[in-house]
């Protein structure tokens, strides 16, 4: 649908990525109501609640059918990068917590009213991490390819349905509390990161275009469709990354919206 005509419900609204995709929305004509643990965000319409807590969700859904939603954002995430020994376990539960299971929940919870609409959207913001695993990002590209799954078969099991189904992957985002992970995917693939603006740009497009899917960056593209070819023949390409990463290490400080 056009963006004058989304009514936009979007989690992660107050992080790097969210605030841009709130102005890029607005900007075009959109309305927004952002979704954030904060008492306020970005944007003229703000909803504070935890999208990994059943209160925060029912809020959420509560006011997705006050706000007459048409369009559902799922941008909220945590970062996690480095060995895995290096991450503590609540920090792993914390990346699958927000960046998988709360997205399921909640979209399990606003369908049916998204049903009733004469056409919606749910958009996943997924990351090429969760199609091309790389050293240091285990978990959040577990949490990743689990989204890009979950978005996949869902969009099967609606078919025909006026509900369609979406999915954006970025590449690594750099919004200065990741910095470290974006080179460090730079430093992998050879690479570039996106900035904030060009996601939320993309983001606009995507909704434009109704298509299912959207992949930032041309090689990423091809390198994601090569990944699930050769598999295992391309684990020796990221050895020098590996070895980088020998030294167990904290991840890097996290940021939840």
């Amino acid at each position: 649908m056009k963006a004058g005509q989304a009514r936009v419900l979007l989690t992660g609204a107050a992080g790097g990525i969210g605030r841009a995709m709130v102005e890029a929305l607005t900007a075009r004509g959109a309305q927004v109501l952002g979704v954030g643990r904060g008492a306020d965000g970005p944007g003229a319409a703000w909803l504070q609640a935890d999208v990994t807590t059943a209160e925060g969700q029912q809020s959420i859904v509560r006011a997705a059918a006050g706000w007459n939603a048409n369009v559902v954002v799922h941008a909220a995430g945590v970062p996690a990068f480095g060995p895995l020994a290096g991450v503590p376990a609540e920090r792993l539960q914390q990346v699958l917590t927000t960046n998988l299971l709360a997205p399921m929940q909640l979209t399990q919870a606003l369908l049916p009213q998204l049903q009733r609409l004469p056409r919606a959207q749910i958009v996943f913001v997924g990351s090429v991490l969760g199609r091309i695993g790389l050293p240091g990002f285990s978990v959040y590209g577990a949490s990743k390819a689990g989204l890009q799954g979950f978005a996949e078969a869902l969009r099967r099991e609606l078919g025909d349905e006026p509900v369609r189904v979406q999915l954006l992957a970025p590449r690594t985002t750099r919004t200065g509390f990741n910095d470290a992970a974006a080179q460090a995917y730079n430093d992998a693939t050879g690479a570039a990161s996106d900035t904030p603006e060009q996601v939320a740009a993309a983001l606009v497009e995507l909704i434009e275009s109704e298509a299912a899917e959207r992949t930032l960056g041309g090689a990423e593209r091809v390198f994601a469709r090569l990944n699930g070819l050769l598999g295992a023949r391309m684990d020796s390409g990221f050895a020098k990354h590996r070895r980088s990463l020998a030294a167990p290490a904290k991840p890097i400080p996290g940021h939840r919206s």
